[in-house]
């Protein structure tokens, strides 16, 4: 299934049929990625008047209620309304879902106590590269990440000058495989979620941020198109599906 992509008045082919899937899926139980103190998602059987939704016991259909949050249990987007007054529905962001991205590596530099991507390694992946869309894996990259539990943990985080970098190179979309693109504790700074989405200035609101995604090894940095699936939910962030394509030759 091969597709041509018009970008900038030049042609890319990519193979709809070879998709690489960064997100993580939320099975509700304990293995799930898990952060901000919650616990864990449930995906269980509804259960009222004596019928229990579930054909093993004994029902005509499987009727599951899922319990979650999507800053705390899956892939999830997110918009400036995570952190303002206003609601901004993350999927009024998004007029079209391809985008073109670029895959970068970095392994956090250890700042006093702390593990963090700084601009100065943004600068060097991406350097003069125009892009809409930015996806960060960091080292070491194991599967691990799909099932950590990272509360209390102080995980690694952008720097403020990293975020305030990628607003100016007109970054987009931020995708990170992190829990946060902040420290964990920091007294309600985010100072990070500030820069990038400009809330001294104008504020971003078509910008967005995709945080527990997972950057298979397999995948080389470089440049991919990336295709951003996105659950309908009015929310200021909801679960979300990012997908890279390959660009052939």
């Amino acid at each position: 299934m091969i597709a041509t992509l018009k970008y900038n008045s030049k042609n890319y082919k990519i193979d709809l049929a070879a998709p690489l899937d960064l997100s993580i899926a939320m099975k509700g139980d304990k293995t799930d990625v898990n952060a901000w103190y919650l616990p864990p998602a449930t995906i269980k059987p509804h259960k009222e008047d004596g019928f229990v939704g579930s054909v093993a016991e004994g029902a005509s259909i499987n009727f599951n209620t899922i319990t979650f949050n999507p800053h705390a249990h899956i892939t999830h987007t997110e918009t400036v309304g995570h952190i303002t007054e206003k609601l901004v529905d993350v999927n009024k962001a998004f007029k079209k879902y391809f985008f073109l991205a670029e895959v970068i590596t970095v392994a956090p530099e250890k700042i006093n106590e702390d593990w963090v991507v700084s601009k100065k390694q943004l600068s060097y992946a991406l350097r003069n590269k125009k892009r809409e869309a930015v996806v960060i894996r960091t080292l070491p990259n194991t599967k691990a990440k799909k099932s950590r539990q990272y509360a209390h943990t102080n995980p690694p985080y952008l720097e403020e000058a990293a975020a305030a970098f990628l607003k100016k190179k007109g970054i987009q979309h931020l995708l990170v495989d992190l829990p946060s693109v902040d420290k964990e504790k920091d007294d309600g700074l985010l100072l990070c979620h500030n820069a990038f989405w400009n809330t001294k200035g104008k504020l971003r609101e078509k910008a967005t941020i995709t945080e527990f995604i997972y950057v298979p090894n397999k995948v080389k940095d470089g440049t991919y198109f990336l295709n951003i699936q996105m659950a309908p939910m009015v929310n200021d962030a909801t679960p979300s599906r990012p997908i890279l394509y390959a660009i052939l030759d």
